[in-house]
């Protein structure tokens, strides 16, 4: 562990609170101190959900350590048992509780309930919330699960969605509707509202879906080893994986995959003029392994982005990460540290940013759009329309989210070309508050009337640090911000090796017909 302003994952036992929230008939008994009361508000604020995650907390204090904190423990399994009747409950320890070392699975099996206790053993110090949320399932189903005969009808499991997920709730909704047009139905969806009862018949599926592999195929490995389910590889995130899994379930089922594609909108796009408005646009991809490298298949098979960089912060999917980014002609970076990921954006300088909320607001400071795509992600991702990820509907999804932030460059190009316009230049207030509008104070940048760059020119032997000229600081703001950047990069590259100090609208011009030959 370590102490940092952002993180892409939470300790273990949020992820074990996800996968408790996700439930129905389930309560989590969590030995923590007062402070670690904070996940309560990721499940009501961020999610908005309409009931409060199924957790009771022991919630000690510092003046407890000295006396009996086991007690504590006993007393608010046995009050949360109580008072909320489970069919079935959990236990386990925060980080900071489990320097403590109560052994909360111990103490709540000595109380004898008349319920499955599930303990919780997860290394909050080794691990982080996605291992939380995939071990806990994992401990469920092996507790609960067991073998039995299958259903008449050709069914399956769907694994791995849970609460706190990026659009889980929709992506079960879409791959559930895909099913059924094959003639498959859901046996269980686990753990996302399933209950206790409900894992103890997920042995009667044909086979299991596994949807996301970081908080689910612990699961899917034991079913598989013990109920004897196979399970699906190919994740359903863009039009070709959803084919490829209709196709991997058709050969586990015997069913054909014909299932209507009329509502596609991506792949007749891709294919029309208007397209290669976007063809190669740099565009660099971070977050989950799943998401990541079905992103970059997207971006690379179907919308015809050029990926130069790609990566994901859950450290074990670094090998299959790695593969597929080498597949792409490319270093894969395995980072949980946000910086990092920023430093590589600023090198790399892509025109296009798929990441979390994290690369949404580096991007934000970087001037470089941004689509979020994989989780941590903040209230705007998790809408309260239908909004799925997977199946066909998702690829639709995908597609709008991706490409309106390249398309709406043109009115923000329009909007820069008038930038001097009497109604619409920068100390101007806003247009639509008409004679009330109240000017802009002059931004401090601007009032200097030079920037400095990063890059040095050599004068008589010396380096001297390459400034913009006002002029040319304000030509080059009439270059569409999708390839400003590029522009920038280019001509104080051009001025380097010509040893120009000073870029000047002619510099700018000069550079522009250099690069054009």
């Amino acid at each position: 562990m370590k102490l940092t302003l952002w993180t892409y994952e939470g300790p273990t036992h949020v992820g074990a609170m996800r996968v408790a929230t996700a439930m129905r008939g389930l309560h989590y008994v969590l030995h923590a101190p007062q402070g670690d009361t904070y996940a309560d508000l990721l499940f009501t604020m961020i999610e908005r959900r309409n009931h409060r995650p199924p957790v009771t907390y022991t919630t000690f204090q510092a003046r407890d350590l000295g006396a009996d904190t086991a007690n504590l423990f006993k007393s608010a399994a046995r009050e949360a048992y109580a008072r909320f009747r489970p069919q079935a409950m959990i236990v386990g320890a925060s980080c900071t509780a489990e320097l403590i070392q109560d052994d909360p699975g111990g103490l709540a099996q000595a109380l004898d309930l008349p319920i499955p206790v599930i303990p919780l053993d997860l290394p909050s110090y080794q691990r982080k919330e996605n291992f939380g949320a995939d071990e806990t399932f994992l401990q469920i189903v092996r507790a609960l699960a067991r073998p039995m005969a299958r259903t008449e009808a050709v069914s399956c499991n769907l694994l791995g969605a849970t609460g706190l997920g990026f659009r889980h709730r929709d992506d079960v909704t879409e791959v559930t509707k895909l099913l059924g047009l094959m003639g498959i139905a859901v046996n269980v969806c686990a753990p996302f509202g399933a209950t206790p009862a409900d894992i103890a018949r997920m042995g009667a599926a044909h086979f299991n879906v596994l949807l996301y592999p970081e908080t689910g195929e612990a699961a899917a490995r034991h079913l598989e080893k013990t109920c004897g389910q196979a399970w699906t590889r190919v994740v359903p995130l863009g039009v070709g994986a959803t084919r490829d899994f209709l196709h991997e379930v058709s050969g586990l089922t015997g069913i054909p995959a014909k299932v209507d594609e009329a509502g596609l909108r991506l792949p007749w796009w891709s294919a029309s003029v208007d397209s290669t408005y976007l063809t190669g646009k740099r565009v660099f991809i971070f977050g989950d392994a799943t998401h990541a490298m079905a992103a970059a298949r997207i971006a690379a098979t179907e919308i015809g982005f050029d990926v130069v960089g790609m990566g994901c912060y859950n450290r074990e999917f670094a090998r299959p990460m790695r593969a597929a980014a080498k597949a792409h002609g490319i270093e894969a970076l395995i980072t949980d540290d946000y910086l990092e990921v920023e430093a590589e954006i600023e090198r790399l300088q892509p025109e296009l940013i798929l990441g979390t909320q994290m690369e949404r607001h580096i991007g934000k400071r970087l001037g470089i759009p941004c689509a979020v795509i994989s989780a941590p992600v903040h209230v705007q991702d998790f809408p309260a329309r239908y909004s799925p990820q997977m199946g066909f509907e998702g690829a639709n999804v995908i597609f709008d989210s991706w490409i309106h932030p390249l398309v709406m460059g043109l009115e923000e190009h329009l909007l820069t070309m008038f930038r001097e316009d009497f109604e619409f230049h920068d100390a101007a207030g806003a247009s639509h508050h008409g004679g009330r509008a109240s000017p802009r104070p002059e931004a401090p940048a601007e009032a200097a009337g030079a920037s400095g760059g990063d890059i040095s020119a050599k004068m008589n032997g010396l380096e001297a640090e390459i400034v913009w000229q006002a002029d040319a600081e304000r030509e080059l703001k009439k270059i569409p911000f999708f390839v400003r950047g590029k522009a920038r990069r280019n001509t104080e590259k051009f001025a380097a090796d010509k040893g120009v100090a000073a870029i000047s609208i002619d510099t700018l011009y000069e550079a522009k017909a250099h690069y054009a030959r």
